[in-house]
Order: C-alpha cells, then structure tokens, then sequence
C-alpha cells in the first residue's frame, strides 16, 4: 500500500486546512487509516483514524477538537480538517494505514505503512 499526502503548507495562526492522502495499491486490506504528527523536538502524536469499512472515528486527546477526519471510498482518499491552528501546531503530518486493534488505534506502532509527510507551519 503506497500513500501519499498533500495539501500542507504555510498558514496564519487562527487559519485551518486540509490534509489529503490518497492510497494505492492493496488497499482491501487496509481495516483503519489516520494521520500522526511530529512537532519538532517533540515525539510522534497520534490525531485521528477512521475505519475503512465502517463510520468509526477515532480522535487522540491532544490538539482535541481541533481535527475532523472523513473519507472518500471512492477517491481512495482520507482527509484532515484541522482548524484554530497555533504556531506552536507546526508539524510533519504523517498519513498511516494498517490493522489496528482499536485498543491500540492510537498507536504508532500498530500503522504498518506511512506516508512519507507533509510540513503545516503555522506562522504568527
């Protein structure tokens, strides 16, 4: 399974955006996808996951409110809304993809393919 993210960049604090990532490849056996991100000189943080097959959604508890994560079945596509961005919200966003047990879905751990990342600065 390949993935590739786009739509990072520059925005002002206060500002949102929309992150995409588009899979290929073996993709019937992906059973959750979601994104992680990397604040710098901080550890990886999970953000959110969805269920491929299913309407569950999963959402980590720092920067909470912040995400909303949906899907195109369609488009082969998940995205990220992440809104009331803060300079200190500047981070690498990864798109993962795997088998988690829900237990575990915030684990970085349980993603067996990544995205290669996508920079957010959030300038003041």
């Amino acid at each position: 399974v390949q993935l590739v993210e786009s739509g990072g960049g520059l925005v002002q604090a206060g500002g949102s955006l929309r992150l995409s990532c588009a899979a290929a490849g073996d993709i019937f056996a992906i059973k959750h996808m979601g994104w992680f991100y990397q604040v710098p000189g901080k550890e990886r943080e999970f953000a959110a996951a969805i269920s491929w097959k299913a309407d569950n959604t999963y959402y980590g508890s720092t920067m909470e409110g912040q995400f909303t994560i949906s899907k195109d079945t369609d488009k082969n596509t998940v995205y990220l809304q992440v809104k009331d961005l803060k300079p200190e919200d500047t981070a690498v966003y990864y798109c993962v993809a795997g088998d988690p047990g829900i237990p575990l879905i915030h684990s970085q751990w349980e993603y067996e393919f990544w995205g290669q990342g996508t920079q957010v600065t959030v300038s003041a």
